[in-house]
């Protein structure tokens, strides 16, 4: 008794008090606590959204920020079937005593049930899953990357459009059915409608289905602090850029000896005097322009573009990744030239394997280049550090590099944050 007692005295509990209080029973006292209520989890990923205005074809980002959770959905198979049970549950209004009006009563209800208990889901999803123009310029690219240019608004679309049809034909059918003049005809209009609304989840769930794959797909990408300073690692493919961010982060990107083993941005992270910063993994970039550039490559460069990014660009001149040193000068300079206002160090990766006479591949004419490509063929980039995974060499100076580059651009976000609070007061 004690037990069902305290389940009773729980389910009115205020959430913000606790007391504790003694009750007479018939063999004694009982001494019992009401329980706290706590918190409900939500198992939903959460996506950083940052309202924006458009000042001069530009995003800028105002004071107030929206998060926004990605609700849980349920194939659309599902969605019917637990909506149809508990439709059938619905009884007709008690005290009815003619059993044509009992009859239709009991079908206009169900019809009602079924399509609330199938719109609201709907509802939810299309208002829980982030608005294109609220999202982050990175997480607009992201998503637009990886689930195909306007496919992510077309497919909320769509299920808007379901649970419209579904609305208007379940109220049209739940009329119908309270108009019947006898029995037989409510029993045919609700089997009717529960048909009519089977038909249209069937023929137009599939966007439901999407939906699914799309915030599985959502959910399986890296989290990315938009704010938060990030170390880029860019080149060329195969050039050793996963095996850094294995060492210099707790990221563990796959490392293979084969290009483009990175298909995504992978996430590390590394803490400085209890100060955390991102590491980034990103997809190789090859020799060619913008638009004959594959989606992963214009990942690495949207977390160029819209990221508050420090560069550590990776070479590879001992030949081993594939890719000729005259081709990865000419996209280093390509990509140093578009991002010269980012905090930059380069980094000559195998150095183990490099060789006192600079490799030339069959497609390169050796002795035409000129002086800086030649320079850059023995030594890399002025500045470069050279570091080798296998032997070790170098390692410790590329930490206290990077360490050091992380620090000034932490240092350079929070004089913007600072100039942009003045600006606005």
């Amino acid at each position: 008794m004690s037990g069902a007692f305290s389940l009773l005295e729980s389910w009115q509990i205020p959430c913000t008090r606790f007391f504790s209080r003694t009750y007479q029973f018939s063999r004694g006292c009982y001494e019992m606590q009401r329980p706290t209520k706590r918190q409900t989890l939500f198992f939903c990923r959460n996506m950083q959204t940052v309202i924006c205005e458009v000042v001069n074809a530009s995003y800028v980002p105002t004071s107030q920020t929206k998060p926004k959770k990605l609700p849980m959905v349920m194939p659309s198979v599902d969605i019917f079937h637990s909506a149809l049970r508990k439709a059938k549950r619905v009884l007709p209004t008690k005290g009815i005593a003619n059993i044509a009006k009992r009859e239709r009563n009991r079908g206009a209800k169900q019809l009602d049930a079924l399509m609330k208990e199938l719109a609201v889901p709907l509802r939810g999803y299309i208002e829980n899953f982030p608005k294109r123009m609220y999202l982050h310029p990175y997480e607009r690219s992201l998503i637009e990357l990886t689930l195909g240019d306007g496919n992510y608004e077309e497919v909320l679309k769509k299920v808007d459009a379901l649970r419209k049809k579904v609305v208007s034909v379940g109220k049209e059918h739940a009329s119908l059915c309270a108009k019947s003049l006898s029995k037989k005809e409510a029993e045919e209009q609700l089997t009717e409608g529960l048909e009519k609304l089977q038909e249209i989840f069937k023929c137009e769930g599939q966007a439901v289905d999407d939906l699914v794959y799309i915030a599985k797909t959502l959910r399986a990408m890296s989290v990315v602090d938009l704010e938060m300073p990030t170390l880029c690692l860019v080149g060329a493919p195969n050039v050793g850029k996963s095996s850094l961010v294995r060492m210099l982060s707790t990221g563990k990107p796959e490392v293979c000896n084969y290009p483009f083993t990175t298909r995504g941005i992978l996430m590390g992270h590394i803490t400085i005097n209890f100060q955390h910063f991102q590491v980034t993994d990103t997809p190789g970039l090859l020799k060619r322009c913008d638009e004959d550039r594959n989606n992963l490559e214009k990942l690495t460069l949207a977390v160029l573009s819209h990221l508050p990014t420090a560069i550590l660009y990776v070479h590879d001149l001992s030949g081993e990744c594939g890719m000729s040193p005259s081709d990865q000068f000419m996209i280093y300079k390509e990509i140093r030239e578009r991002f010269d206002n980012h905090l930059w160090l380069d980094v000559v990766s195998k150095c183990d394997l490099l060789q006192e006479s600079p490799v030339v591949f069959i497609t390169e004419d050796g002795e035409a280049d000129h002086l800086e490509l030649a320079k850059y063929r023995k030594i890399g980039p002025e500045g470069a550090i050279h570091v080798s995974i296998k032997s070790e060499k170098g390692l410790n100076e590329l930490t206290n590099k990077v360490h050091e580059l992380l620090m000034a651009q932490m240092g350079r976000i929070r004089s913007k944050k600072i100039q942009d609070n003045i600006e606005v007061a």
